[in-house]
């Protein structure tokens, strides 16, 4: 790497503001940038602001523009959101799939690689975290509202359309066979929960966690191209890498808010009978970033840690009570089966061409690395700031692994008792029900149901709520020149946008909409994690090995 400075000790330079210096050896990089340098800082109606003034200004007036006029032309956006969702879809599907398969080679290859042994933080840095603790962030992280969206859905329906043949099956599907039906049905959903998703987010968490605790740059992603753009990343290059980075973040964001907000309405009309009107789950909306902004107001260590504390012990209980009065023989075998199948299929999954289901391979994989690449950097930021002092080895292991068999456990138990009670039962229900209602059908077959189902719509606006406030912080901290204590007031205002967002999404083409906007910026942000993945290599190989 052409740093000015090789092997310099951390005390020849100050840290950037709020980033720790490295302890011990480490090969920091010498700008004369100074975080929150370009930031404008003014008080405007007793209002404390500091923001990155180009950053900030185009991004919230794009978006705003974009909410505006979502809503004024509900009607002819909805036929947009459509074409442009097939059109890359239809026409990239190869390139998100092959894209995918580089980070998760990537991932394995520093695993293996001398490169591993690199310490994050500093040859001699101390992990923050235990590993109980730091194992419990790493899954909060990640895909809560999702895995409650889908965790019944995907399953039944890659079982259902396997079983059924054609283009939607994975893989072409096991036409008439029950048996071979759900194992490929289990193997592509997990296929879409596993290693490839969390390779995505460990590119980004490695990358920002390598350049701002060991170069001791701001933890931003125009950092991680400081290697190939060298001090132009303070200039227009790395205003426009924040700028798509704010905008894959809060889309990836939306998508899952939307989600979450659908899901919550149906809950609620299945449970309490509420009507399931547009009018609903926008007021659904309104009143869950009202809580999130109670949430960024308390602070973090008495809002979304709170939060986020209860979140995994109700999902927990949930998932533990499910193993309990469910099939248990067949989710403990199913568990292993499932892991098999996976490691069976995943090579014709993953493969990028040729492919004859069109449509699975398009509508389902495409769809869910573009979403998973646009929430990356809002992931990859928590990831980063909790990963401090493992081993470049130690981290890959922990963040490709443990999340992915927890995915498993949860998919398994969920999809697989909906199978179940399918196929042992005869019960129709849980397959003909909408995919918001899919998870409260299956639980109305199991004891305690009306428990359990609404301990599922708190999961889900406890999940909507601490991604909102989380997702504020991340783009806030972007807009903010990198600054991580930026007035509280800049965080609400991305929370609401967050909220107007998913409900203009959500009136100007619903799901399809969600799906479009994820897709839309998850296109050239993977351009930019390819380019990531080089000075990842670049940087790690500038450090000093672990001893």
């Amino acid at each position: 790497m052409d740093n000015k400075s090789q092997d310099k000790s951390p005390d020849d330079k100050a840290p950037s503001e709020g980033i720790p210096a490295p302890e011990g050896p480490a090969n920091l990089i010498d700008t004369d940038y100074v975080i929150g340098q370009d930031n404008i800082t003014t008080t405007t109606m007793g209002v404390n602001l500091d923001l990155h003034g180009k950053v900030f200004t185009i991004s919230s007036i794009v978006v705003l523009l974009f909410v505006i006029l979502t809503l004024a032309l509900q009607d002819e956006i909805a036929p947009v959101y459509d074409a442009v969702f097939g059109f890359l879809t239809g026409n990239l599907a190869w390139f998100f799939i092959l894209a995918a398969n580089i980070f998760v080679i990537l991932c394995i290859g520093l695993i293996f690689s001398p490169l591993g042994k690199i310490r994050i933080g500093g040859a001699d840095a101390k992990p923050d975290f235990t590993y109980m603790g730091w194992f419990s962030m790493l899954f909060a992280a990640g895909m809560g509202i999702g895995l409650m969206f889908y965790g019944v859905n995907e399953p039944l329906t890659h079982f259902g359309t396997s079983f059924d043949g054609g283009s939607w099956a994975p893989l072409g599907g096991a036409e008439g066979d029950e048996a071979g039906a759900a194992a490929l049905g289990m193997a592509a959903t997990i296929f879409h929960w596993g290693l490839h998703p969390w390779a995505i987010y460990a590119v980004v968490a490695l990358s920002l966690a390598l350049f701002a605790f060991n170069k001791g740059l701001p933890l931003s992603m125009r950092s991680v191209f400081y290697p190939i753009l060298g001090e132009r990343v303070w200039g227009w290059p790395g205003h426009l890498i924040d700028i798509l980075a704010v905008f894959a973040t809060l889309f990836g964001l939306t998508t899952s808010l939307g989600l979450g907000a659908t899901q919550a309405a149906a809950g609620m009309t299945y449970l309490f009978g509420a009507p399931e009107t547009d009018v609903t789950m926008i007021l659904l909306i309104i009143g869950i970033t009202i809580i999130a902004i109670c949430s960024i107001l308390a602070g973090v260590d008495k809002g979304v840690q709170l939060l986020s504390k209860i979140n995994i012990a109700m999902a927990a209980a949930l998932l533990f009570f499910v193993i309990a009065v469910g099939p248990t023989l067949l989710i403990a075998t199913g568990f292993f089966e499932n892991l098999l199948n996976y490691a069976v299929h995943l090579p014709a999954l993953s493969n990028p061409f040729g492919r004859e289901d069109a449509n699975f391979s398009q509508g389902w994989t495409a769809f869910y690395w573009a979403w998973w690449i646009s929430w990356s950097p809002y992931v990859g930021m928590f990831i980063a700031r909790v990963s401090r002092g493992r081993t470049v080895r130690e981290f890959m292991v922990s963040v490709l692994l443990v999340p992915s068999i927890v995915s498993v456990l949860w998919m398994t138990t969920f999809g697989g008792t909906a199978i179940d009670q399918y196929l042992s039962q005869g019960i129709e229900a849980v397959r003909d029900a909408g995919i918001d209602l899919q998870l409260f059908i299956m639980l109305e077959q199991l004891p305690l149901s009306q428990i359990t189902s609404f301990v599922a719509i708190v999961l889900v606006i406890v999940f909507f709520v601490t991604s909102s406030d989380s997702g504020s912080l991340v783009i806030d901290s972007i807009t903010a020149g990198g600054k991580v204590d930026a007035p509280k007031p800049q965080r609400v205002f991305w929370a609401i946008i967050e909220g107007a967002l998913a409900i203009a999404l959500l009136l100007g083409g619903g799901l399809t909409a969600l799906q479009t906007m994820a897709v839309s910026t998850g296109f050239p942000f993977t351009i930019i994690l390819l380019v990531a993945c080089y000075a990842i290599i670049k940087g790690l190989m500038s450090e000093p090995k672990a001893v």
